[in-house]
């Protein structure tokens, strides 16, 4: 239940008709040849993620570890193969869904938290103040977002080292302390705060899996749906945290079942009832907005 959580179509049983076991191997070899070049056509690649769906999603489901995928499927870890592949597996568009969502919603959050969650908390409340002088004059909604999750996170009281991990600005890939990295997705961000770097990476489980991601809002849709597309359980110190921005921006609402890894003999509620009480709150000063 937990693997499939979300999906609509975590597993296929067959191959599509027009596929054959040599038609997949070579549109996989294809693609191969592609990510060693830097000026391929991104609606070819696109296609041929979309033609081997079938094949991902086996490799994935039968367990392959991960640096064979990262050989086999390069453009997976990317944002625009990870895009194809979520978009199959959920019918959702990744990027697409969270920026439509950032644009309704992530103003009234950020204002809900510096007000009436910063009035109540005085963590939340020194951490809005931290994050003013870090942001300093900087704007846009990229930066409107390093705000929205570092608040989240403070909000539900879950460890930000969970989710990011500093290294300097100029750090390479196979620089990287690979051992003080969480197993779960985690942003490496390259520079003293989310503010001041200008490249963000991505490892799972101890691997830097992506090393050059250019901008904040892709670090956090490439994050989420690693989760996702290579069926990973959200930690118990980031469930929370992520389960807000899988029903709110990414609009990803099971009505039953849970992506947090489970305590055996632990109850487990359907749904977390902090998150309910964000997202009950977020729809009240929207209505009291409109009065």
């Amino acid at each position: 239940m937990q693997d499939t959580y979300g999906c609509i179509k975590w597993e296929m049983k067959y191959m599509p008709l027009s596929e054959t076991p040599e038609s997949q191997q070579q549109k996989k070899d294809k693609m191969k040849a592609l990510s060693e070049q830097t000026n391929f056509s991104p609606g070819e690649v696109e296609t041929l993620m979309k033609c081997t769906y079938y094949s991902q999603r086996k490799e994935i489901n039968q367990g392959t570890d991960l640096q064979s995928l990262m050989e086999e499927w390069p453009f997976l870890f990317q944002e625009i193969g990870m895009t194809v592949h979520f978009q199959e597996l959920t019918g959702i568009s990744l990027k697409e869904t969270f920026l439509t969502n950032v644009e309704k919603k992530g103003k009234r959050l950020l204002d809900l938290m510096r007000t009436m969650c910063a009035n109540k908390s005085k963590r939340i409340l020194q951490a809005v103040t931290k994050l003013e002088i870090l942001r300093g004059q900087l704007e846009g909604c990229s930066e409107d977002v390093k705000d929205m999750v570092l608040l989240l996170l403070s909000y539900f009281d879950e460890k930000e080292e969970n989710l990011f991990h500093y290294v300097e600005q100029t750090c390479l890939a196979k620089e990287v302390q690979v051992e003080s990295l969480p197993v779960t997705p985690c942003i490496i961000v390259c520079g003293t705060s989310c503010y001041a770097s200008r490249q963000f990476m991505l490892s799972v489980d101890g691997k830097v899996v992506n090393d050059h991601i250019p901008n904040f809002i892709s670090a956090i849709c490439l994050m989420f749906g690693t989760y996702y597309c290579l069926n990973i359980h959200y930690p118990v110190g980031l469930g929370s945290t992520l389960e807000f921005l899988q029903r709110c921006f990414f609009m990803i609402n099971p009505e039953r079942g849970t992506k947090v890894e489970t305590k055996k003999n632990k109850k487990q509620l359907t749904v977390n009832p902090r998150v309910l009480t964000l997202i009950a709150d977020l729809s009240d000063q929207d209505w009291r907005g409109t009065c």
